[in-house]
């Protein structure tokens, strides 16, 4: 599949819902405030993060947080498939480590992280995500990760 950066593959998803991923995603690099337009007030973000408090507000501490560590962040969505009321997606999140993100000091380096992610949404609001993102990945990517050294290895 070639580089679906301007133009997602959306399958199966209505536009609201369609609307309510998107300004989710959007607020990580425009805002934590757009969470009140994009999810209800009780939704549950599974798993929560260290310290991160359930519900909108107790995101958007960690989109303020997610913001002064990667200051050009962008969530690019490469598909999006569902069925009434559900939203599956495959995307990625760009930047550059440049602020401490759990602990760890700036970097300087650019990432790419795959995340994939089930949302259920009620009334145009998301109401439930479920997430997976390449943590591991990023730590390797921003050089936080130790290599092996294969001589002390042996």
């Amino acid at each position: 599949m070639t580089d679906q950066i301007n133009k997602p593959v959306i399958t199966g998803v209505s536009d609201p819902d369609r609307k309510a991923i998107e300004v989710l995603y959007r607020a990580f690099s425009e805002g934590a405030d757009l969470l009140d337009e994009a999810v209800t007030n009780d939704w549950q973000d599974i798993p929560l993060a260290p310290g991160q408090a359930p519900g909108r507000d107790g995101m958007k501490p960690l989109i303020k947080a997610f913001q002064a560590a990667f200051p050009d962040v962008r969530i690019i969505i490469h598909e999006m498939i569902g069925g009434p009321g559900r939203v599956a997606v495959r995307a990625e999140i760009t930047g550059t480590h440049s602020g401490e993100w759990f602990g760890i000091t700036p970097t300087g380096k650019a990432f790419r992280m795959p995340i994939h992610e089930f949302h259920y949404v009620e009334n145009g609001k998301v109401s439930h995500t479920w997430h997976l993102e390449d943590w591991f990945g990023w730590l390797y990517q921003v050089g936080a990760w130790p290599s092996i050294d294969q001589e002390a290895a042996q």
